[in-house]
């Protein structure tokens, strides 16, 4: 088994480049790409998630893209299960699998031993309840009073993470994160993070969205609207998603759903990087730096503590 390439993981928050960098490493390593940002996995959310277009994958095979119709909720284990099997068939045939995304509990999920908590239907179906009675805001005011750090990493508007939380806190007796132990690798990976300057992504994000609307992300969302996105648990909540649901609805102005759209980027970006910097074994690297590339490819052929 040692024989077999590493998995090399790229990470970071959204719109640092991350696509361009894997795309790149793939041709110089001789990879593929391994989808790791969980709205990617879901069929016709393009323009939103910044989907890589096939001119933007650059003749690099992507894998686990447009998996889920958008009113499946999202399932770590179900997609843990997928990767690693695409994993292996390339580890296998001797290609070096690059695992890509901003998810950071689905990257963790792959590279390291997870054991998920279960769940109790009675205590889900209260939660879910109390969610439809009372809103993800005050849920989310709730688990901030139990664990102040779950609700940190946890946006205000997800009910259904929140849920989960509460669940799990219900179930364990114990805070959220403390039910994910430390991590054990089931791979050997090299694990590369990439970040910018807050002034400067703040304004990849804003030129992102800007994008995105040019680019007719509003017929998108009104086409997904039509195939059940509304009834979508996960899809429906996706950045920029339930903005332009409220712009639909007529809750949002357009420029309101756009503005907003930028803001909640921006918030979660914050919570992408609280969430990758905690593992120490992420070596980071400046986005911006012209020698990307190639220092990247100096540190994953380095010798190496493996995970």
């Amino acid at each position: 088994m040692s024989r077999l390439p590493p998995v090399v993981a790229v990470v970071g928050p959204t719109a640092t480049g991350k696509t361009a960098l894997a795309v790149a490493l793939a041709h110089r390593l001789g990879g593929e790409v391994v989808n790791a940002d969980s709205m990617q996995l879901y069929r016709g959310m393009d323009i939103g998630t910044a989907k890589p277009s096939v001119a933007e994958r650059g003749g690099v095979p992507h894998h686990l893209l447009d998996l889920w119709h958008v009113r499946q909720p999202a399932s770590v284990a179900e997609y843990r299960q997928q990767a690693r099997a695409e994993i292996d068939r390339l580890r296998g045939d001797g290609v070096v699998p690059l695992l890509v995304g901003g998810s950071g509990l689905y990257v963790r999920a792959v590279l390291d031993e997870l054991d998920f908590p279960g769940t109790d239907p009675v205590l889900r179906a209260r939660l879910e309840g109390e969610l439809a009675t009372v809103g993800a805001a005050v849920l989310h005011q709730r688990l901030a009073a139990l664990d102040a750090a779950a609700a940190d990493t946890i946006l205000p508007s997800n009910g259904r993470r929140i849920v989960r939380a509460l669940e799990v806190i219900e179930l364990t007796g114990g805070p959220f994160r403390a039910s994910l132990p430390e991590p054990r690798p089931h791979y050997p990976a090299v694990v590369v993070g990439i970040d910018r300057e807050a002034a400067d992504l703040d304004a990849r994000i804003a030129v992102r969205v800007d994008r995105m609307w040019a680019a007719g992300f509003v017929a998108e969302v009104e086409g997904l609207a039509a195939e059940g996105l509304r009834e979508g648990p996960t899809a429906s909540r996706a950045l920029g998603y339930a903005q332009v649901l409220a712009q639909l609805d007529g809750e949002l102005s357009p420029d309101e759903a756009r503005e907003r759209t930028v803001l909640t980027t921006r918030r979660f970006v914050r919570r992408q990087r609280s969430w990758f910097r905690r593992d120490p074994a992420t070596t980071w690297f400046d986005a911006a730096r012209p020698d990307l590339v190639e220092a990247v490819v100096a540190t994953i052929a380095a010798p190496r503590i493996e995970r």
